[in-house]
C-alpha cells in the first residue's frame, strides 16, 4: 500500500478486543477519509536514505532468529528505488532484495530477490507478492507502496477519534476495490490508525485472505530524523484467534538521509555483486 510504504513497514497490536469481529458498515468511499489518506501519501519520507535494520523472527514457541540488513533508498522522480543486503547470519549473507516502486498506477512495481547459494536472481511475480518475505511476517506486497485508487476509505466511526499511546488518531478502513488487489496483497481489508499531528500510520490491522489470520502491525518507536518522521521500532504479529502464530520485530538504526547514492547502485548487477 502506498500509505504503508511511506512508513516502511508499519507495526501492530490490537486496539479493541472486538475489532476482529466487527465489519465495516459500508464499503463506499468517504471523501473525508480519502483526504486524510492523501495527506498520508503526500508526507515527506526523505530521499537518498541509508540505514541498518535488525530483523528478529519469533516463532510460536518463542524461538528467535536474528538477521542484520543494510538498506538503501533513492527517489527517481516520483518513483522510489530500494535495495536491501542481508549481512547476517551466514545462511542468508549476501542475499539481496531490489524494488522499483513506480508512481504510475498502471505500471506494476518490480521486485527481484538474489539468492547467493543458487547464484540466481528471481523476479517476484504479482501472483507471488502475497507470500512471506524471507520467512518474516511481511509479505512481498508490504515492501512496495500501494496506490490509493485501488482502495475505498471509510471511517471506522465517523466523527470519532482514538487515542493511541497518548496521541489522537483517525481510524480508517482500507477496502480493496477489486479481487485482483486482494490476491496480489493477500489482504481482504485493513484498519488503519493515522496520527492526526503528523499524518503517520502508527497502527494497522489486516485481515489475511488465506488461513483466517489477522496481522497486527504497530510502530513502537517513532523518531524525527532530519525533519523526517520514521518508525525505528516496529512489531508485526500474525494471530489466529488469540494465539500468536509468528512475530517479526524490526529495529532501524544509523538512519541517514541525503547521502550520495548513485542510481547505478539500484541494479540487478549491483545486487548480485554485493556490498
Amino acid at each position: 500500500m502506498k500509505y504503508a510504504g511511506k512508513t516502511h513497514l508499519i507495526g501492530v497490536l490490537i486496539f479493541l478486543a472486538t475489532v476482529g469481529i466487527i465489519a465495516p458498515r459500508a464499503f463506499a468511499d468517504d471523501p473525508e477519509a480519502r483526504a486524510i489518506m492523501e495527506k498520508v501519501d503526500a508526507r515527506d519520507d526523505g530521499d537518498n536514505r541509508v540505514s541498518d535494520m535488525e530483523m528478529i523472527l519469533i516463532d510460536k514457541k518463542g524461538k528467535k532468529r536474528v538477521r542484520k540488513i543494510r538498506t538503501f533508498g533513492k527517489d527517481k522522480g516520483k518513483d522510489s528505488l530500494r535495495l536491501m543486503f542481508f549481512q547476517h547470519p551466514a545462511d542468508v549473507k549476501n542475499t539481496a532484495f531490489l524494488t522499483f516502486d513506480y508512481d504510475d498506477p498502471d505500471k506494476d512495481d518490480d521486485q527481484w530477490l538474489y539468492l547467493p547459494a543458487l547464484r540466481k536472481t528471481k523476479r517476484i511475480a504479482s501472483t507471488d507478492k502475497s507470500g512471506s518475505f524471507m520467512g518474516s511476517d511481511l509479505a512481498y506486497s508490504d515492501m512496495t507502496s500501494r496506490d490509493l485508487q485501488d482502495y475505498n476509505f471509510t471511517f471506522y466511526e465517523k466523527g470519532k477519534e482514538k487515542d493511541v499511546k497518548g496521541v489522537k488518531t483517525w481510524v480508517i478502513w482500507s477496502i480493496p476495490r477489486t479481487k485482483d488487489v486482494i490476491e496480489e496483497t493477500g489482504y481482504e481489508k485493513t484498519l488503519l490508525f493515522v496520527r492526526q499531528d503528523n499524518d503517520f500510520v502508527i497502527r494497522a490491522i489486516s485481515w489475511v485472505r488465506d488461513g483466517g489470520y489477522l496481522k497486527y502491525m504497530d510502530v513502537k518507536k517513532l523518531d524525527l530524523i532530519d525533519g523526517i518522521w520514521i518508525g525505528t521500532r516496529m512489531h508485526v504479529t500474525k494471530k489466529k484467534g488469540k494465539d500468536t502464530v509468528h512475530k517479526t520485530i524490526l529495529n532501524l538504526s544509523n538512519v541517514k538521509f541525503n547521502q550520495d547514492l548513485d542510481f547505478k547502485l539500484f541494479s540487478i548487477r549491483r545486487m548480485e555483486k554485493g556490498l
